[in-house]
């Protein structure tokens, strides 16, 4: 069932563009929101996961939230992300996000410390009410090492502003009872390129992909054909893109689509220890892949 709502259809988690010696290079993140813009993308993600929110600093965070915000100028969402594995931490990036109006808040799971259901649940609910703006749930356990449970989603969607999730598992049988079993107005969102279009055209709607940073324009048309129900054209378009769904983790993401955006002229090659630029063999086998999608 498909909600009208502007936190649906393609979004990008967006890549925090760098220089070689590691500085953010806020020229090319300039140049990637207006190609965003252009290409169709429904929603940025600023520093979420791919955005490496994990090895930028505090002021770093907020300044690469803050100029994302000033870029794209209201002519796109802009979803701040604010997870952290401190509910605190959480909270105040949460409320800096309100202050220089971003459209809404991603929230990974709390990483590494392993909160019961219930930690996550007081969690969720602690930043919710802390903070006044719309509030999506992120679940990526095979990153995180903690999976939040359908029960305790199904309970932090009754908070007023806590309005979506973003399904990472890359299970659809978890995608079908997200479907079936929370409420009808709640966005869900697939966080798996490989699976998207098989979760929207089973209901949900939309996605925020990795695979978006280097194919928007063919990526928001696939979402948009599984999102009206053609389901020909939409797996059509997706079939095309398998191999590059998975060649952009055949390392440690955000590695391999930083690597593939330097190898497309939109940003430097820049990456921060301890992650480490695509091996030679890696290289290759991505390489193979842009080239035969006329990318490069």
């Amino acid at each position: 069932m498909q909600i009208s709502h502007p936190l649906t259809g393609s979004m990008v988690a967006l890549i925090t563009p760098m220089h070689e010696n590691g500085d953010v290079d806020f020229d090319a993140l300039e140049k990637l929101v207006n190609f965003h813009i252009k290409s169709g993308t429904k929603a940025i993600v600023s520093v979420g996961t791919t955005g490496e929110s994990a090895t930028l600093n505090h002021d770093e965070h907020i300044e690469v939230m803050k100029k994302t915000i000033e870029y794209s100028n209201g002519r796109i969402p802009v979803i701040a992300g604010t997870g952290a594995n401190s509910t605190s931490e959480a909270i105040e990036l949460t409320q800096a996000a309100k202050d220089m109006n971003a459209d809404a808040c991603l929230l990974v799971t709390p990483y590494y410390n392993k909160p019961t259901q219930e930690g996550l649940y007081r969690h969720y609910k602690k930043i919710a009410e802390s903070v006044d703006i719309d509030q999506i749930l992120y679940n990526v356990p095979g990153r995180t090492g903690v999976d939040m449970s359908l029960d305790t989603i199904i309970r932090l969607a009754e908070i007023s502003n806590i309005v979506g999730v973003k399904d990472a598992t890359g299970n659809l049988n978890v995608a079908k009872l997200l479907i079936e079993k929370c409420p009808k107005d709640f966005i869900l969102l697939s966080g798996d390129d490989g699976t998207a279009i098989d979760f929207i055209l089973m209901g949900g709607h939309g996605g925020i992909s990795v695979t978006a940073n280097i194919v928007p324009k063919t990526l928001s048309e696939a979402y948009e054909f599984a999102m009206r129900g053609n389901s020909d054209k939409a797996k059509e378009i997706d079939l095309t893109l398998s191999n590059l769904h998975n060649h952009l983790f055949i390392e440690s993401n955000p590695i391999p689509v930083k690597w593939a955006a330097y190898k497309m002229k939109f940003c430097h090659s820049g990456i921060r220890l301890p992650l480490t630029r695509l091996s030679t063999e890696s290289q290759i086998v991505l390489e193979n892949t842009l080239v035969k999608l006329n990318l490069i």
